[in-house]
């Protein structure tokens, strides 16, 4: 009776073991939690910009992150988007050095 009783006891923590791990992996993979779905058509003072990243899906666009932690999306083929975009490589760049 002890052994069925250990045999049901290390079968209910592998069980715990196993969703616990799975819910770990799946948690541990990088998602975006902001994904741009409609640009904004304002220029942005590329001074207060620190930081950006490029989208494809579900909209082509460029998201910066403001220095007040403000996530903006905007459309790649504006000049200006491209000039910050080369801003924020070049204070990356300097930073590293």
């Amino acid at each position: 009776m002890k052994l069925h009783a250990a045999a049901i006891l290390v079968i209910f923590w592998l069980g715990i073991f196993t969703v616990h791990t799975a819910k770990g992996s799946v948690g541990s993979q990088p998602m975006r939690k902001f994904s741009c779905v409609s640009l904004s058509t304002q220029q942005l003072n590329i001074r207060k910009l620190v930081s950006y990243e490029k989208q494809r899906v579900p909209v082509n666009a460029i998201m910066f992150l403001t220095t007040r932690g403000i996530k903006i999306c905007v459309s790649p083929d504006q000049k200006w988007v491209q000039a910050a975009m080369k801003k924020i490589d070049e204070k990356r760049t300097t930073k590293g050095k």
